[in-house]
């Protein structure tokens, strides 16, 4: 009941502090849920406006670059000692949102029993407004750091990053030169029951993005061939779902799923504590996938069928048909190797496979000097708690800065109840206000004790 209230207290307290300076957390939200970022077409180049005007009031330098029409990047840097830099990243573009299927408008914020409801609020406006906020806290103090604190907001990650993490390490190398850490979209701080774990992202399933190309005789309709090019699709999808790859744990997911079994009981429990030994026991993996089909995704390579192109008219049997499939990869071997593996399972069905995207695999680790950090001040901030490395099914920048030797992390620290996730790309995407402030609250301590000596 103590830390309850002592919580409740100091979220009152820093509300009104910032508000005070000019910053309040849920008010710069809602303004920037209500900037069109939606990503296709992306317009990032709307949010460089918001933090430009935002950085001109502040009197903070700042950068910005257009890799296209439309798809802007922009960063600030804070100048200090020659510890190895940080970087706070985010992206600025937000999937798609429809309103018929929402109960509120997704594009103007609105506050509803205790929750602020938005697209982009979890994923990931909310997160890059805590890094404004934290920037800004520190520009403000004027205190010598003792390493560089860069603030970056790129365009295009629900798409991949080309027009934005990935032009900026092409193009403007120099934000990422001296850059030891990094701290993304990813992770979590979740509430089960009495006790608090911080997930702390720190690898992800590579994607490998597959196009298959078919091509047969084209006719009619009525007069059905032995074979066609959607039937040769069709064969090499059936062989797809039918032979799913061999699961494997890799040592980050072995240390997740220990980590996930702290908070469970009975066969749950004992079987996540020893998941290398409980993948070997029959039908363990299919209720595994009905429990959590992203639990199950750490278990194996995975492919999801995702795109089909055929005929354009019912009654013609096209010439090339295509299908698009989204395979994900655990990172503990190369995309060519996959790739090769992928051609020989699809083979029979005589279709070709062309590679639409992948990328390089990477760790972060957990014996880093920020990953420390943030283990020691979670601790210090909720007695009792646990920090648990997390593998993503899902992909982010990370991958690139990562390739770079930057020790990237998903890390997001709101703490959230059972009840309060709404689907990072789901309808009605919302969070709590209480813990949105108290989560902008904790980042900034992670990061000014970072980075002050």
């Amino acid at each position: 009941m103590f830390v309850k209230k002592t919580l409740l207290s100091f979220i009152l307290i820093f509300n009104v502090s910032i508000m005070g300076e000019s910053l309040d957390p849920i008010k710069l939200l809602s303004e920037f849920v209500s900037v069109d970022t939606i990503n296709p077409p992306g317009n990032e180049s709307r949010a460089v406006d918001f933090y430009a005007k935002i950085f001109e009031e502040e009197g903070i330098e700042y950068f910005t670059g257009e890799s296209a029409p439309g798809r802007g990047n922009i960063w600030a840097r804070i100048k200090g000692g020659d510890k190895p830099g940080l970087i706070l990243l985010q992206h600025t573009d937000v999937v798609p949102a429809s309103k018929d299927y929402w109960e509120t408008d997704p594009m103007i914020a609105e506050i509803r029993d205790g929750y602020l409801y938005g697209r982009g609020v979890i994923d990931m406006k909310g997160a890059g407004i805590s890094h404004l906020i934290s920037f800004i806290r520190l520009h403000r103090e004027n205190k010598k750091l003792n390493r560089d604190l860069v603030f970056l907001a790129t365009a295009d990650e629900e798409a991949g990053g080309l027009y934005g993490a990935g032009w900026m390490i092409e193009n403007h190398p120099e934000v990422f030169e001296g850059a030891g850490y990094l701290i993304n979209e990813g992770g979590s701080g979740l509430k089960i029951g009495d006790d608090t774990v911080f997930s702390i992202e720190v690898t992800q399933k590579v994607p490998v993005w597959l196009r298959l190309i078919a091509t047969d005789e084209p006719g009619h309709g009525s007069s059905p061939r032995a074979t066609s090019s959607v039937s040769r699709i069709v064969h090499a999808l059936n062989l797809i779902r039918e032979n799913p790859f061999p699961a494997r744990i890799i040592p980050a997911v072995d240390t997740y799923f220990k980590s996930l079994s702290l908070n469970m009981n009975g066969e749950n429990a004992e079987a996540f504590a020893n998941i290398k030994i409980a993948i070997e026991q029959d039908g363990f993996l299919e209720e595994l996938q009905e429990f959590s089909p992203s639990y199950h995704a750490l278990t194996r390579d995975t492919c999801s069928l995702t795109m089909l192109q055929g005929s354009q008219k019912i009654n013609v049997v096209p010439p090339v048909a295509q299908a698009e499939v989204d395979c994900r990869m655990l990172p503990d071997r190369g995309s060519d190797e996959f790739i090769e593996d992928f051609k020989k399972l699809v083979q029979p069905a005589g279709v070709e496979v062309e590679l639409v995207l992948a990328f390089a695999p990477a760790v972060s680790s957990t014996e880093s000097e920020f990953f420390q950090h943030i283990k020691s001040i979670t601790a210090s901030m909720y007695p009792g708690s646990r920090v648990a490395p997390a593998v993503s099914t899902g992909f982010t920048d990370s991958h690139f800065t990562r390739e770079l030797g930057i020790d990237s992390y998903g890390f997001n620290p709101i703490i959230f109840n059972p009840d309060d996730f709404s689907g990072v790309h789901g309808n009605n995407e919302r969070v709590s206000v209480s813990g949105y402030l108290q989560g902008t609250e904790n980042l900034h301590q992670i990061v000014s004790q970072f980075v002050l000596d």
